[in-house]
């Protein structure tokens, strides 16, 4: 499995391609700062359970799920 640094870069990648202003971008930035502020895996996932609006959160954990998968 990759470390959390690896993860936020993929992250990252996913919110530059996505458009601005979109769900997706803001759920990837979400993603890639978390991963890359939190310890471990575990750590970012019970960060992300926090993030609102609850339409960012959940397209923020699906993307999560889909990166450490």
């Amino acid at each position: 499995m990759k470390d959390n640094l690896d993860l936020a870069a993929s992250a990252q990648e996913l919110a530059d391609g996505a458009p601005a202003g979109s769900v997706r971008r803001a759920a990837a930035s979400s993603v890639a700062i978390t991963l890359a502020t939190t310890r471990d895996a575990d750590h970012a996932r019970t960060t992300l359970d926090g993030l609102s609006p609850d339409e960012v959160r959940r397209a923020a954990l699906d993307l999560f799920d889909d990166l450490t998968k």
